[in-house]
């Protein structure tokens, strides 16, 4: 485990999602930025389809050892991809247009083998990513850095006729335009792509996105940029909101199924269940794109959408998330200090707090000596961060916590939530 004081072992997982990666695109600009390396080394990135071109910018931003410059980067290819002209626009708007009503009525359909018109957009794409990535001089980085502490990057993929999954691997030298095309290849729009080793669609029938090779790197954390949200808050009626529920499921499928793993291995080693100098615990952390007022009314189809200001508001809500993580690791650790002044500094003035059972009871109460009293008491009940159950960030922060009685040493299990603004906890949650 990292000691005290060093640099903790982070791989980033970035889930595909069209359009919607522009969220993808807004957390890594923040991520990356100084005031967070500082603390965090990335060992590996991985992504599919919108995630991997996401990844692969900010994995050759890192093979330059220049973090910072993965916000420029993907500010261009966005802004590149972006429906900017008036023709452009025209386009955006009948994808949409013809997207939606195929929920309602039967539309022609067209191959994209009898569709000039696929090949162009792919070519269009292959010309947006050389426009920001020297794919020759990156690879010969990669391979000259190969035994130093540089990043991996995988991009998934799924061979057609084999039906083997695929990671295109910098460490095997794959890292190509073509594989990241393979990667976004989505078979009703475009056509597959032939490569030496196989032809390939879109890695969202795969691993979206490549999560347990990640765990080659050797990390101490996974931080996973999710855009299909896990939950909903109603029961999906309408057609669009079947099909947007149904398309974000399947996203989810392959990635949940990873994380169990993980998280099974991490309880079954806290437990003892498992005693192994193969395995270590991995802490995971999602940080989850919330579905804005635009995307719910367009349901999947807003995953086509190229539309400038559209675009332009996933990346701010991404950095706004990716701001909120990054103050909630501060308070994390602020926490496990188990210092109650420390842990008081970070909340708001006005910030409300509570606690309700399993956890000593407390009755909402505002400002910080509010705090303070409630950091003191469940400190002294050995209130923790389960580090075997995952931390989301959405609109709130969670952790799964737990501590265990004084009377029995029965294990009690619970949830912490927290809001953040201005990188202030306004909010505090403890309770069953």
């Amino acid at each position: 485990m990292t000691g005290q004081g060093e640099q903790r072992r982070v791989a980033i997982a970035c889930q595909g999602g069209g359009s919607h990666t522009a969220f993808t695109a807004g957390v890594l600009s923040r991520l990356l930025q100084p005031d967070v390396m500082g603390g965090y080394r990335i060992v590996g990135l991985s992504g599919t389809s919108g995630g991997a071109i996401c990844a692969l910018l900010a994995w050759s931003a890192l093979i330059d050892d220049n973090p910072p410059e993965a916000a420029k980067l993907l500010a261009q290819f966005w802004s590149d991809n972006s429906a900017n002209s008036p023709a452009d626009r025209m386009v955006n708007a009948w994808m949409l247009w013809a997207a939606q009503l195929s929920h309602y009525v039967v539309t022609p359909s067209i191959s994209p083998y009898d569709n000039y018109a696929s090949v162009m957009t792919m070519d269009h794409l292959r010309g947006l990513l050389q426009k920001v990535v020297d794919f020759d001089r990156v690879g010969r980085r990669a391979a000259s850095t190969s035994g130093t502490q540089q990043p991996m990057l995988l991009l998934g993929a799924v061979d057609v006729m084999s039906g083997e999954f695929k990671a295109f691997d910098s460490r095997a030298g794959e890292i190509s335009a073509d594989a990241v095309l393979a990667s976004a290849a989505i078979p009703t729009l475009f056509r597959s792509v032939r490569m030496d080793s196989g032809v390939y669609w879109d890695g969202l029938f795969s691993q979206n996105p490549p999560v347990r090779e990640l765990l080659d790197t050797d990390p101490d954390e996974i931080w996973v940029i999710q855009i299909n949200p896990k939950e909903m808050p109603n029961e999906p009626h309408s057609l669009v909101e079947i099909a947007d529920r149904r398309n974000e499921l399947s996203g989810n499928l392959s990635l949940l199924q990873e994380l169990h793993f993980i998280e099974k291995i991490d309880s079954m080693l806290d437990e003892g269940e498992l005693v192994s100098d193969k395995y270590r615990p991995v802490v995971i952390r999602v940080i989850e794109m919330v579905r804005s007022k635009q995307s719910q009314a367009w349901g999947a189809a807003s995953k086509l959408n190229r539309d400038p200001e559209f675009l332009d508001g996933l990346i701010e809500q991404g950095k706004s998330r990716a701001d909120q993580f990054v103050t909630a690791l501060a308070f994390e650790n602020a926490w496990r200090s188990s210092d109650p002044d420390r842990i008081a500094s970070l909340f708001a003035d006005d910030a409300e707090v509570a606690s309700s059972a399993p956890f000593p009871p407390l009755p909402t109460q505002r400002g910080k000596d509010a705090a303070r009293r409630l950091a003191t008491t469940w400190l002294a009940a050995g209130v923790r961060v389960d580090p075997t159950r995952k931390q989301i960030a959405g609109d709130s922060v969670e952790w799964r916590v737990r501590s265990r009685k004084t009377d029995s040493g029965e294990r009690v299990v619970g949830i912490a939530e927290a809001r953040f603004r201005d990188g202030e906890v306004i909010s505090f949650r403890l309770g069953g």
